[in-house]
């Protein structure tokens, strides 16, 4: 599993923005620049996070864009799923073959044998890859836009501004 370079962007943007100075307006030019990404590509990107209410648009000669919420209510996840979608990350395949049969829990099996007969039993494999994406969820959920805004601070790297 690997995540795109649009949501690499958008994080970076995000950050840049919680930490501007500037009533966290800052324009597509001082963006994209600061990003080393083309204004068209992060203009794309910046469009989906403010449709999604993450951004938004400061219209104007001294337009550009802001957080259009607290940088310590925005979490990874938010980000991630804006940019790459909400789909699962694992979707078990091989439901009607006969290892999946094997691996499907005895308990759900004996619970929904009708569903077993449709392939919709449990299987194990799914079971784990489901909570792997839910520890992945939630440790995404627990990091904010300001909580690395506060360890970048913590460490000296940058100044910044909480709200």
């Amino acid at each position: 599993m690997q995540f795109s370079k649009s949501t690499d962007y958008a994080l970076h943007a995000l950050l840049h923005l919680g930490n501007s100075e500037r009533c966290n307006n800052v324009g597509i030019k001082e963006l994209a620049s600061t990003l080393g990404v083309s204004e068209s590509y992060l203009s794309k990107i910046m469009s989906k996070l403010r449709q999604d209410g993450i951004v938004r648009a400061v219209p104007g000669v001294n337009g550009g864009y802001e957080l259009a919420r607290p940088a310590e209510q925005i979490t990874f996840l938010d980000v991630i799923q804006v940019i790459e979608g909400r789909q699962k990350l694992f979707e078990c395949s091989n439901t009607n073959s006969q290892q999946h049969r094997l691996l499907a829990e005895e308990e759900t099996a004996k619970r929904d044998q009708d569903q077993e007969r449709s392939g919709k039993c449990e299987c194990l494999v799914q079971k784990v890859m489901e909570g792997a994406e839910q520890h992945l969820h939630q440790y995404l959920r627990e990091h904010t836009i300001q909580s690395v805004l506060d360890e970048a601070f913590k460490h000296g790297n940058h100044e910044t501004n909480k709200k």
